[in-house]
């Protein structure tokens, strides 16, 4: 280890510490989650776009296992494994390595090894109380760590989804658009299909493949795909079972015979995701925008309300916060409440911190039930540079928007 080396470890430490130290006397208990994970989990609940950068092997039995890329889904293991109950009440903190694959001359602000220090709270069913708590708890964090200068940002894919579920489209076209929210050029690029092109969904797929599928049985698609892969001599390989490509088939199929969207129920969608503006004044204009449309979203508006409500009781400054209707972080187990907070020095492609609420993650885990979830986690590297006004290369670079 070189001497700069040596010192920036050392500082990293003495950052974790004194974050931990927050945590702590908030109530958080210290944990330690494995770093090797099943890489199941991951894969099924991380997105694609952290599915294309986890690191996974098998082990010498088989077993497929990943480097984690993230603590929250190890935490919610460790979380289920000791209480085995969804109204188990617990708060955790953390801080170790997490590892995602970064291209070969990614700027320091993105290593494929970096720390995560963080908090996770779970069965608290005061939502909103806990989301605002999570949101305070890593802002004095972050300040104790010196860094005062930074800006937050929050959206709400529960507002999104009570969208989705108001609109009178196909139950195809609803699971399209939310499986592509966390992605803004793929969501735009599948909206514009659904409204205009639906058919294209199955372009480039074999004709008699395609005639050969019934979107209402998947186990028939997927001797479909058996035969098909045989008569052409392909063998399955790599991750996706015949059973995940039937899957993929049918949802493909189902969306090219589903009727193109309205073009006012487009409009309305482009509009809705358009909306950008200080915390406040965006629930005005979601309610104008929606009601002029005659849709009411009440019980998901009120939500953020209370929400922005309780953060004024906490003395968070909320005209200081930007709403964003697009924004859900890039990590799909999300449901709720996001956020992020960014130092200008870095800039709004390289947050410094981030989180919000995963209500259904615990499913994945072994819950039978939603379990009420939310946490946070600091890029401890990132906020090291920006609290030390380190030069970092292209930190102001979007980089494909990845964190």
């Amino acid at each position: 280890m070189t001497a700069e080396s040596a010192r920036k470890f050392e500082a990293l430490e003495a950052q974790a510490r004194t974050l931990m130290g927050v945590f702590a006397k908030a109530g958080y208990e210290a944990v330690a989650p494995a770093i090797l994970q099943p890489a199941e989990i991951f894969l099924d609940v991380i997105g694609e776009d952290l599915r294309g950068r986890t690191y996974v092997f098998s082990d010498p039995e088989g077993a497929e296992l990943c480097l984690r890329p993230d603590l929250t889904v190890p935490t919610c293991r460790l979380h289920w494994e000791r209480h085995g109950r969804t109204d188990a009440k617990a708060r955790y903190c953390y801080n170790g390595p997490a590892f995602r694959f970064q291209p070969t001359g990614t700027v320091s602000t993105r290593p494929r090894e970096f720390r995560q220090c963080g908090i996770e709270s779970f069965a608290e069913t005061a939502r909103e109380a806990a989301d605002v708590a999570t949101l305070k708890i890593v802002i004095e964090a972050l300040r104790s760590a010196g860094l005062n200068d930074f800006r937050i940002r929050i959206g709400d894919v529960g507002i999104f989804q009570a969208l989705l579920r108001s609109l009178d489209i196909s139950e195809t076209a609803r699971a399209r658009l939310q499986a592509k929210f966390w992605r803004a050029d793929a969501f735009r690029a599948e909206l514009d299909q659904l409204s205009t092109r639906p058919g294209a969904a199955t372009d480039g797929l074999p004709p008699a493949l395609v005639e050969a599928i019934d979107p209402s049985d998947l186990a028939g698609a997927e001797q479909a795909v058996v035969r098909h892969l045989a008569d052409t001599g392909i063998e399955l390989i790599g991750w996706r079972s015949a059973r995940e490509i039937a899957a993929s088939l049918v949802e493909a199929v189902a969306t090219a015979r589903t009727p193109p969207l309205e073009a006012e129920t487009a409009s309305l969608i482009a509009g809705f995701l358009d909306v950008s503006a200080p915390a406040r004044a965006a629930g005005a204009r979601l309610r104008d925008l929606l009601q002029g449309r005659g849709i009411n979203l009440g019980a998901a508006i009120e939500t953020y309300r209370n929400r922005l409500q309780l953060m004024a009781e906490a003395d968070i400054n909320c005209s200081e916060i930007t709403f964003e209707a697009d924004f859900g972080r890039n990590i799909e187990y999300y449901t709720g409440f996001v956020f992020e907070i960014v130092a200008p020095a870095l800039g709004p492609a390289v947050p410094v911190a981030g989180g919000g609420r995963y209500d259904r993650l615990m499913r994945a885990i072994g819950a039978p039930t939603d379990v009420p979830a939310v946490g946070a986690m600091i890029h401890t590297e990132r906020l090291l540079a920006a609290v030390t006004d380190a030069p970092i290369e292209g930190a102001q670079r979007a980089n494909g928007g990845r964190p």
